[in-house]
Formats: C-alpha cells, structure tokens, sequence
C-alpha cells in the first residue's frame, strides 16, 4: 500500500515538474543593454535551470526585448533551439561587450550552434534584429554587465 502510495508521489511530482517545463519563463531579472543607439530590455537567464530552458516555449517576444545567458567563466558556447517556437539570432558576447559572431537559428532545431571563441555570454534576440539595426560582428554592447570588464 505504502509503495504504490509513494509511485503515485513520484509519478505526480515528475509530471507536475513537465507541466511546469512547459511553460515560458517570463520572470527572470531583467537588465537594461544598448547597441549602439538601440536599447534592449534583456531578460538574464544565470542559473543552469534557467539557461536549459531559455526561451523554450515562447510563442511571442516584443521586438526590443531579448535574453542573455550569462555563464561563469569563458568557454566555447553552443546553443540549439529544441522546444524553441521562436526564430532567434545568437550574439557570443565577449566579456567587454563585443559580439564575437552572430547566428540565425531555425525554430525547433537541433542543431548546434557555437561561438566562435570563449566567451561568458549570449544574447538571444528575434531573428533579423541585429541585421535591421545593422549590428555586426564586431559591434558593442553596452551595459552593466559589461561594465569595468576588459
């Protein structure tokens, strides 16, 4: 009895924890970051839970707003939009705010996508934002994220 009593918790747990996952995350901090001229309101995913999920499961995202994932130390990061409704393009942002490259990733793909070196963070955007606001390889961003690194 106690054992199909505690399958039952176990099982329920695990499909609330789905449910759960199936959700956007719309409630992250959020920080203010420019480019150039442009302004970006960018939601900070910072935990390992909140970077696994991203911005998995979105349906809409206003034009002016993104989400930077900001990792620990520099590493080669790669990105896949499994589970991602949204077409998004990938900024690999070195520590002083320079986009090291930039990637248009396909909705609901699993293929990777890698910086091109180590960098500490990345910043999703709707796809097509950073080329209408003719913002390259090479440009920076500013913000205190960045701030007094080098």
């Amino acid at each position: 009895m106690f054992q199909r009593f505690f399958t039952f918790l176990a099982l329920s747990a695990a499909l609330l924890t789905f449910a759960q996952a199936q959700e956007p995350q719309n409630n992250l901090q959020r920080t203010k970051l420019s480019a150039g001229m442009y302004q970006i309101d960018a939601q900070i995913a910072q935990t390992p839970e909140q970077r696994q999920i991203g911005l998995m499961f979105r349906k809409e995202m206003p034009q002016a707003e993104g989400m930077i994932f900001v990792f620990e130390q520099p590493a080669t990061q790669c990105f896949w939009m499994k589970n991602t409704l949204l077409p998004l393009t990938a900024a690999f942002v070195a520590d002083d705010g320079r986009i090291v490259n930039l990637v248009d990733m396909k909705p609901m793909s699993e293929d990777s996508h890698c910086s091109k070196e180590p960098v500490r963070f990345v910043l999703e955007m709707n796809q097509g934002w950073f080329a209408r606001k003719n913002i390259k390889e090479g440009s920076k961003l500013g913000g205190e994220l960045f701030a007094g690194r080098r």
